[in-house]
């Protein structure tokens, strides 16, 4: 069975930084493409960043480019995502999910992922 598991979310002042991470289990990250997507309150769930399966691609929303960065750690099973000056606007729960298909590129878009984790509350004070 496979399982994504969140953490490093919390609670930070604009400006500051935070690093998530996603320990996968049931399956090896090394092989899918991964990504991170997050919801605010009352909206829809967005893109934020994904990273190939190779880890020699990554894409990132507008919004987050040259403030976040994907990364993976195939010796761990663990994927990351250093978000870096921060802002309110990047408040919502952030979730990892992984490619539904073994092997394909990453893609940004939330149906291509067949498995998610619980998620990590991320709060950016002003």
């Amino acid at each position: 069975q496979v399982q994504l598991v969140e953490s490093g979310g919390g609670l930070v002042q604009a400006g500051g930084s935070l690093r998530l991470s996603c320990a996968a289990s049931g399956r090896t990250v090394s092989t899918y493409s991964m990504g991170w997507f997050r919801q605010a309150p009352g909206k829809e769930r967005e893109f934020v960043a994904t990273i190939s399966w190779t880890g020699t691609n990554t894409y990132y929303k507008d919004s987050v480019k040259g403030r976040f960065t994907i990364s993976r750690d195939n010796a761990k099973n663990t994927v990351y995502l250093q978000m870096n000056s921060l802002k309110p606007e990047d408040t919502a729960v952030y979730y990892c999910a992984m490619h539904r298909n073994r092997g394909r590129i990453a893609t940004t878009t939330a149906g291509d992922y067949d498995y998610w984790g619980q998620g990590t509350q991320v709060t950016i004070s002003s």
